[in-house]
């Protein structure tokens, strides 16, 4: 799939062309690829249209440069905003959260810089997090009269436990990226120069499980299911159980494996 005509004017969102089944999205808003309305929304719509497509790829997405993957909120933007203003924010954020939260096929995050708040929030939501020995973590909005989503709030927690959400949240304090795998943020922490290779590697090898089971093991994983009422979670299964032992890819797997 090609996102070209995404691209054709000047983008806050660089996608490149479907490559093994995998897109990368590379966030491109110099100088910190901070999340501005712009590239909030272009990022949205992006995944929005990669989902909706035939053939939906992988996606690796990571920032633009080396020092930073996304700075999180534009505050320059966001300091003259009013109250409205900055709730028609929150939702927008809140929105691309979702999108990232309902993107069926593999999502891997590479971490190349400095990953701030907002950027944290969204690496929560990927299905693997690789960083490089050089990222650095941070959630300042307590320190500069900012609010996190949520939603993100609620992913953070669930990721990391109460305790280390608290003390990350609450304390405002940088760590590396040693530390956020030791937390959980991150899966694997490498050297700078085999970020990008291995996140995508990784993105291709899960592109080739079958796409019916992927998506419904993803689904599952989502901490809100565990609240489900039994009645429904016995629906789910049997919907996606249906649509497992009819997907040709699916039925291809079992039939090699029995092979």
């Amino acid at each position: 799939m090609s996102l070209a005509s995404h691209n054709a004017a000047p983008s806050a969102v660089h996608a490149s062309d479907e490559a093994d089944g995998v897109v990368v999205l590379t966030l491109n808003h110099p100088p910190a690829n901070a999340l501005s309305n712009a590239l909030v929304s272009e990022l949205t719509t992006t995944l929005e249209t990669l989902a909706g497509g035939p053939g939906t790829p992988a996606v690796v997405l990571t920032g633009a440069g080396e020092r930073f993957f996304c700075a999180g909120g534009d505050i320059k933007e966001a300091i003259d905003l009013d109250a409205d203003s900055m709730v028609e924010r929150m939702a927008s954020f809140h929105a691309l959260l979702c999108a990232l939260e309902d993107f069926a096929r593999p999502l891997v995050c590479a971490v190349n810089g400095w990953c701030v708040g907002g950027g944290i929030e969204m690496a929560l939501f990927a299905d693997m997090v690789y960083a490089s020995t050089e990222a650095r973590f941070v959630f300042p909005e307590i320190n500069h009269g900012m609010l996190p989503a949520v939603k993100g709030i609620t992913r953070v927690r669930g990721v990391l436990g109460d305790r280390a959400a608290r003390r990350l949240l609450l304390g405002g304090e940088p760590f590396d990226a040693f530390d956020a795998e030791t937390v959980g943020i991150v899966d694997q922490v490498v050297e700078q120069d085999d970020l990008l290779t291995i996140a995508m590697a990784d993105a291709r090898a899960a592109a080739a499980k079958p796409p019916a089971v992927f998506a419904a093991l993803k689904r599952a994983l989502h901490s809100g299911t565990s609240s489900w009422p039994v009645e429904e979670q016995l629906r789910v299964t049997v919907a996606d159980a249906r649509t497992v032992f009819n997907d040709p890819a699916a039925r291809a797997a079992r039939e090699g494996f029995h092979g």
